[in-house]
């Protein structure tokens, strides 16, 4: 029981931390969190320990334990994503990484087509040939299965291990996007198309094509979320539905 108390604990006061609700430099009482979540001292240390590992909170002597500003916080840790994504400051998270993207995943394409093995590159080709089955026959949770795994097996044949542990990283946002509504329910042919050119670019060690169709790729994610979010907030004003946007968005 204690380790399912412990995770709820961290998930729920990441949540708030990253939500505002928990503003930075506030004071957590530990004897408040143990009446409001009703969990032993030691639950409450133990999570604490976790958030401060992750930058978001730090003991001090004299105060306790504080909340620290999100500029403190390990914004590359998956589960920090997870908590940013689920907070209001959700499309401001997702331009922000795909912005990180666009720096790098372009650049990793690139290198792949110069670096990349036989296999990786024909590996590739089989995978953007499933996505687009996926795409077309509208399964979209085959589809982000796909889709993460492609993006990773890019960064992993750029030959920069930098690079390549970033897949959580770019996971979190295809995940994310997904979950909180923010692209469209079905791939458009464009989407799928680019898909395969950067594969098919890699596979001819085109460099130059692989890092304009990755770089179209990124654009095309950031142009749809921001379409989708733009359109959902014009409905909610109009007292419309929100078509784009998933429940709590």
């Amino acid at each position: 029981m204690a380790p399912d108390l412990h995770s709820s604990l961290v998930e729920n006061l990441g949540l708030a931390i990253a939500e505002g609700t928990l503003a930075p430099n506030s004071i957590l009482r530990l004897d408040e969190l143990e009446a409001q979540h009703k969990v032993s001292r030691s639950v409450i240390r133990e999570a604490t320990r976790v958030l401060s590992s992750m930058g978001m909170l730090e003991s001090r002597r004299r105060l306790g334990t504080v909340v620290r500003p999100e500029a403190s916080w390990n914004l590359y840790d998956p589960q920090v994503i997870r908590w940013r994504l689920a907070s209001a400051k959700r499309l401001e998270q997702l331009r922000a990484l795909n912005e990180l993207r666009g720096a790098i995943e372009p650049q990793a394409a690139r290198l792949a087509a110069e670096r990349a093995s036989l296999d990786q590159a024909s590996d590739l080709v089989s995978m953007a040939a499933r996505l687009w089955a996926a795409g077309q026959r509208g399964d979209q949770d085959e589809f982000l299965r796909l889709d993460i795994e492609f993006h990773a097996a890019v960064l992993n044949a750029s030959g920069n291990l930098m690079f390549s542990q970033l897949h959580k990283l770019v996971a979190e946002v295809l995940a994310g996007r997904t979950q909180h509504g923010l692209m469209p329910h079905l791939p458009d042919h464009e989407a799928l198309q680019m898909h395969v050119d950067v594969a098919s670019a890699i596979q001819h060690r085109d460099a130059g094509a692989a890092h304009a169709a990755m770089s179209r790729i990124v654009e095309q994610s950031t142009e749809e979320m921001g379409d989708i979010w733009s359109s959902s907030h014009a409905s909610d004003t109009d007292g419309g539905p929100s078509e784009g946007v998933t429940a709590g968005t």
